[in-house]
């Protein structure tokens, strides 16, 4: 296989401390040529934890952008990787949870820095206020319990890592952290909620994979005036047509592409292939 001119044969670095290489690394080291490496004890935790008991330091992609940083300072290496996932409402429809993957790469010997993303309503992000072990083994099969593990706090925002039990992952760890809840909650109740670290989540995983994905065909798209990678799509230009009446509709009609480096910019109209809009979505036929 043909790998990248600027990665072939590079080593890497993953700042991860949940297993993320299991996702990512497949498709930088087989389409790239890079070879992936995760450092010994690289504590991720200190840029924020989904149990809320360390705040985030900043947005998903400043925090990302973080963790590539460390990951090269404790190294050496040139080259990072990270990646910071989020669980907000779908951007377009709010009553839909989903699952924003950021992966970014920064590539210090060529002044690069390539950001990736994946946007999935796959996810089985979920949470409930407990009373019993019945109740928790009953959210527990909801959720894809064991292979998805749990979290057992003491409340929905914990003061410190003493009031949460993270990494559940059989019938009897369940039973044992829900019983140590109720016992020491000082209300009777116990916050149960899905553990979202990827080595934890294999429906996440799968996302970050795709993020991975996303993020080797940016880096495999160069720029056809200086050769840099990640010349990607920078704007989405709305106003494609109505097949019925020809009126612009919200749907894409072109999209820019634009290399960082040398800002080169190219149009590409109709870039899913359709040149007019079905009338179901233009506002005038279909109002």
């Amino acid at each position: 296989m043909n790998h990248h001119p600027f990665f072939a044969n590079r080593v890497a670095v993953l700042g991860t401390m949940h297993q993320k290489e299991i996702a990512i690394a497949p498709p930088l080291e087989t389409e790239l040529g890079l070879k992936i490496i995760v450092p010994d004890n690289f504590n991720t935790d200190i840029f924020g934890t989904f149990t809320r008991d360390i705040k985030r330091v900043g947005t998903q992609i400043e925090t990302a952008r973080l963790k590539a940083e460390k990951a090269i300072e404790v190294t050496g290496f040139k080259i990072a990787i990270a990646s910071e996932g989020s669980f907000i409402p779908h951007p377009h429809i709010p009553y839909l949870p989903c699952n924003r993957e950021i992966l970014i790469l920064i590539d210090h010997e060529n002044d690069l820095e390539i950001i990736a993303e994946e946007l999935s309503t796959q996810t089985n992000h979920n949470h409930q206020i407990i009373t019993s072990v019945t109740e928790a083994q009953q959210f527990a099969e909801k959720i894809g319990f064991p292979q998805h593990g749990l979290v057992v706090m003491l409340k929905e925002n914990p003061d410190n890592q003493s009031e949460i039990i993270k990494g559940i992952t059989s019938e009897a760890e369940l039973i044992e952290a829900v019983n140590w809840g109720l016992q020491n909650s000082p209300t009777g109740q116990v916050h149960l909620e899905t553990d979202m670290r990827a080595m934890h989540n294999p429906t996440r995983m799968q996302n970050i994979a795709k993020a991975a994905q996303n993020l080797v065909n940016k880096l495999k798209s160069c720029c056809p005036q200086c050769g840099t990678p990640g010349f990607s799509i920078t704007k989405r230009i709305p106003g494609l047509p109505c097949a019925a009446c020809s009126a612009p509709t919200l749907l894409t009609q072109a999209v820019i592409y634009e290399c960082q480096k040398c800002q080169f910019k190219s149009v590409q109209n109709y870039p899913d292939g359709e040149e007019f809009a079905d009338p179901a979505n233009c506002m005038y036929c279909n109002p």
